[in-house]
């Protein structure tokens, strides 16, 4: 079942035009990577609302400066930081991850890393970390903790991800 636009509206309100843009490609990406139950997609919209500030923004903020170095993100090279910041809906970072995204996607992200700022790429990359990232099991077991701990490497926005995941629940029953 299809999460409508005035579902997505009410799950994210401050997303405004922007739920138009996304609400046929996340419906395609919540297809194509098996978010398919009430509990999986209400815990994926939360999730992506929190990551994108309610679908509002398909890249990070911040310059991608704290990210230079990080070997751990694959990122090896001058420039690295910046050129593989957080983007899409879930804020793919890093070389390794954008490299393992454009290998899944069919997509040279290594080369364009901006395709994921296209509202198609953006969901399609959120559905797929969600999925290999094994977090329909995590959203089956309803342990929103365990989903944000592996989204973020914390519970960073772990109140904002509740509060939107309750809104979805409840527009989604």
């Amino acid at each position: 079942m299809s999460v409508t636009l005035e579902q997505l509206k009410a799950i994210m309100p401050r997303a405004g035009k922007r739920a138009d843009v996304f609400c046929g490609p996340l419906n395609a990406a919540m297809v194509e990577f098996g978010i398919s139950s009430p509990a999986r997609r209400a815990s994926f919209l939360s999730q992506i609302g929190h990551e994108s500030g309610q679908l509002l923004y398909v890249r990070e903020i911040a310059s991608g400066e704290a990210y230079e170095g990080r070997r751990d993100l694959g990122n090896t090279s001058p420039g690295d930081g910046r050129r593989y910041r957080g983007r899409g809906l879930i804020q793919i970072t890093g070389r390794a991850n954008y490299g393992a995204c454009s290998m899944a996607l069919g997509l040279d992200l290594l080369a364009s890393p901006e395709l994921l700022e296209q509202p198609v790429n953006a969901s399609r990359s959120a559905a797929w970390f969600w999925k290999s990232h094994g977090l329909n099991e995590l959203a089956d077991a309803g342990d929103q903790i365990k989903v944000t701990k592996r989204i973020n490497g914390g519970t960073n926005g772990l109140t904002e991800r509740l509060a939107l995941f309750s809104a979805a629940a409840r527009v989604l029953a």
